[in-house]
């Protein structure tokens, strides 16, 4: 690992530890787990450091970096074109699976779990989710920890919006 004048190989990897720990979980998304993520951005940083030019902030240079490096990854293996169908968009969050945050202790929707339809359900969602509680929605639908309150925060909201789209049936 290459390791700036003046710098030490400590202070190197807390500003890495910095970068990774505020971008990666931003590029998560279906498919591969945060810590996944975390692994190959450590990586793309590290290989990055050859390249640094001292006339600049270290954490900069690498957000930049890593930044790209994840959105071309993205681009290149998750968006369809014509030549590649089976290729799967990824620009939408992951499909509503699991029962304990959706579905509460007296089983309240109005409709049968088996027959929701979840992409619908991930398009209303993802489209009338406020953008303050968008990362933290992001981050429950990737098993990412999100205080306790928080999460119910955002599970109240979503039930009143599928409320007013006829998912849920307040009465039984």
């Amino acid at each position: 690992m290459f390791i700036p004048q003046g710098m030490t190989e400590q202070e190197v990897m807390d500003h890495i530890k910095t970068v990774v720990d505020r971008i990666a979980p931003k590029y998560t998304f279906y498919g591969y787990p945060i810590e996944d993520i975390k692994q190959e951005s450590y990586i793309i940083c590290m290989q990055a450091l050859n390249r640094y030019d001292t006339s600049r902030p270290l954490e900069n240079f690498l957000a930049v970096n890593l930044s790209n490096r994840l959105k071309t990854f993205v681009r290149d293996n998750f968006y369809t074109c014509a030549a590649s169908e089976n290729r799967k968009k990824v620009a939408m969050p992951t499909q509503l699976e699991y029962e304990d945050t959706l579905i509460d202790e007296c089983n309240k929707f109005s409709i049968s779990y088996d027959d929701i339809d979840r992409t619908e359900m991930s398009h209303i969602i993802d489209s009338n989710i406020p953008a303050a509680m968008r990362m933290d929605y992001l981050k429950m639908m990737n098993d990412i920890y999100i205080p306790r309150a928080r999460r119910e925060e955002i599970m109240e909201f979503i039930k009143e919006m599928l409320t007013e789209k006829g998912f849920y049936d307040e009465e039984g």
